[in-house]
C-alpha cells in the first residue's frame, strides 16, 4: 500500500453504483454520518490513522533489511528480494476478493480481521528459521493486508459527509505514508543495534500498538447496509474494466511507475552498504525520509493535470523520473540522493495521475475499476522488487537503471499510443458535427 499512496484514495463507494457486487439499500441520510466537530470524527480519523500506520510498516518491514537478511541467510538479493515481493503480490492478488467480501460482512469487521491476522503473522516473522519461512509468512500477511484499503475507503463513503471525505482520507493515506517510512527508519536503525530480527519485532511490537488504537477508537458503522455477494455480477464488472483500453492502459502506467520504484528502493540498500559509500544500516533506513518528497509531489500532481493535461503531467514525470535514474549512476552520495529525489518525486505524481484518471474513466462500477488498479499497482511493486534486484546481482546499479528506464519507456510508449488515440477519435468526431 507503497507506501505511501496505494491509490485507494481514488475510490468512490456509493449504495447506488449499479455495478455493485452485491445488493444494497439506499444511501443513508447525510445526516447520520461523521463530519468535524461531530461526536466520533475525532475517534474514526484517529483509529484510520493507526491502522494505515500498521499496515504500510508491516508491508514493506523487511525493504531496509535485504543486505541483512541476505548475509544471515546466504540468500542472493534475488531470493532476499521475495520477503517483499511476496508481500505486496499476495496483496495484489487478494484485494479485490476481500474488498467484496467487505460488502457482505462489513467494513469494520474486514478491517479488523485484516489487521489481527497481519499482526500475529508479524510477531512471527522474526522467528523464521528460514529464507522459505520468512518468504512464506509475508506471503499470509500481504493477504491479510488485502483486506484493509478499500474497505478503509468504503468505510468512509459511508460514514463521513461528502464534504469532509476528502479530508478523512488524505489522513489515512497520511498513515500510509507514515506506516511505510518509519517502519523503514525503526527497522534501519534497530537492527544497527540489535539485529534484524529485533528490528522486525520492533515493527511488529508497532502494529501490534497501533492494531489495539484502532480497535478501540474506530466507530461502530452505522450506515453499512450488508448485501448478498454476487459473484456473477462482480465478475461482469471486472470484465467490463478490463474490455476498456483507457482503464487497462491507466493499470499498465501505474503497475510500470511501481515496478521502477519497487526495483530502486528493494536494491538501493545493497548499493549502499557497499563500496564506495560503506553506509551503517541505520543511515540507510533514514534514506527512506526521501518519501516525503512524494507528499509533495502527489499534491502537486493535480495543478500540473490543470496545466499540462493528464499525458503532459504524465510525460513530467517519467522524464523526472528517468532523469533520477541517470543521475544515480553516479559514485556521489549528493548525485544518488539526489537521484532517489527525483525518482520519488516522478513516481508519485505519475502514480497519482493515474490512479485519480481510473475513478473518473470508470463511470459504474469504481470501487472494482480502483481495485483492479490497486492489484496492478502492487503486482508491479512485486515484479520491480524482484527483478531489480535480480538485476543487481547480474549486472550491478547500472543493470537495475536499466530496468528501471525500460519501464520508463513503456510509459511513455502507452501514453504516446493514447495520445494518437485521442487525436484519431477527435478527427473521427468532425464530419459528425458538421
Amino acid at each position: 500500500m507503497p507506501p505511501a499512496d496505494t491509490g485507494a484514495s481514488t475510490v468512490v463507494v456509493g449504495a447506488s453504483d449499479p455495478s455493485s457486487p452485491v445488493t444494497t439499500t439506499a444511501a443513508p441520510a447525510a445526516d447520520e454520518r461523521l463530519e468535524p466537530g461531530r461526536p466520533g470524527y475525532r475517534r474514526m480519523s484517529f483509529a484510520l490513522f493507526a491502522a494505515g500506520v500498521a499496515a504500510f510498516a508491516l508491508l514493506y518491514s523487511t525493504q531496509a533489511l535485504l543486505p541483512a537478511i541476505s548475509a544471515a541467510y546466504g540468500a542472493s538479493a534475488g531470493q532476499a528480494s521475495w520477503t517483499v515481493s511476496a508481500a505486496t503480490g499476495a496483496l495484489a492478488l487478494c484485494v479485490l476478493p476481500l474488498s467484496a467480501l467487505s460488502e457482505r460482512f462489513g467494513r469494520r469487521q474486514m478491517m479488523t480481521a485484516s489487521l489481527a491476522v497481519a499482526v500475529l503473522v508479524g510477531l512471527l516473522v522474526p522467528f523464521a528459521p528460514s529464507v522459505g519461512w520468512l518468504i512464506a509468512l509475508r506471503a499470509v500477511q500481504g493477504a491479510a493486508l488485502a483486506g484493509l484499503p478499500a474497505s478503509a475507503m468504503a468505510y468512509l463513503a459511508e460514514e463521513v459527509r461528502p464534504k469532509a471525505l476528502i479530508a478523512a482520507i488524505g489522513l489515512f493515506v497520511a498513515g500510509n505514508s507514515i506506516g511505510g517510512m518509519s517502519g523503514r527508519i525503526l527497522t534501519g536503525w534497530v537492527a544497527q543495534a540489535w539485529g534484524w530480527r529485533a528490528a522486525l519485532a520492533a515493527v511488529g511490537l508497532l502494529a501490534l500498538a497501533c492494531a489495539v488504537a484502532f480497535h478501540f477508537l474506530i466507530p461502530r458503522a452505522r450506515n453499512f447496509r450488508p448485501g448478498s455477494l454476487n459473484p456473477k455480477t462482480l465478475a461482469k464488472t471486472v470484465a467490463t474494466h478490463l474490455g476498456n483500453p483507457l482503464l487497462v492502459r491507466l493499470y499498465a502506467i501505474g503497475a510500470l511507475f511501481m515496478t521502477v520504484f519497487g526495483a530502486v528502493y528493494t536494491v538501493i540498500g545493497y548499493r549502499l552498504i557497499e563500496e564506495p559509500f560503506n553506509l551503517p544500516q541505520g543511515v540507510i533506513g533514514s534514506i527512506f525520509l526521501v518519501y516525503l518528497v512524494g507528499t509533495v509531489s502527489s499534491a502537486a500532481a493535480g495543478r500540473l493535470v490543470a496545466r499540462l493535461g493528464r499525458r503532459g503531467a504524465l510525460y513530467l514525470a517519467v522524464s523526472t523520473t528517468a532523469a533520477g535514474l541517470l543521475l544515480s549512476l553516479a559514485d556521489r552520495l549528493t548525485a544518488v540522493l539526489l537521484g532517489l529525489v527525483l525518482i520519488t518525486a516522478g513516481f508519485f505524481a505519475g502514480h497519482a495521475v493515474a490512479s485519480s484518471s481510473v475513478s473518473r474513466t470508470a463511470t459504474t462500477g469504481r470501487a472494482q475499476a480502483s481495485a483492479l488498479y490497486q492489484s496492478a499497482y502492487y503486482l508491479g511493486s512485486s515484479a520491480g522488487g524482484t527483478l531489480g534486484a535480480i538485476a543487481f546481482h547480474t549486472g550491478g546499479w547500472a543493470a537495475t537503471v536499466a530496468l528501471g528506464l525500460l519501464a520508463v519507456l513503456g510509459v511513455v510508449s502507452i501514453t504516446l499510443y493514447g495520445t494518437r488515440v485521442a487525436r484519431a477519435e477527435r478527427r473521427a468526431l468532425v464530419p459528425a458535427t458538421r
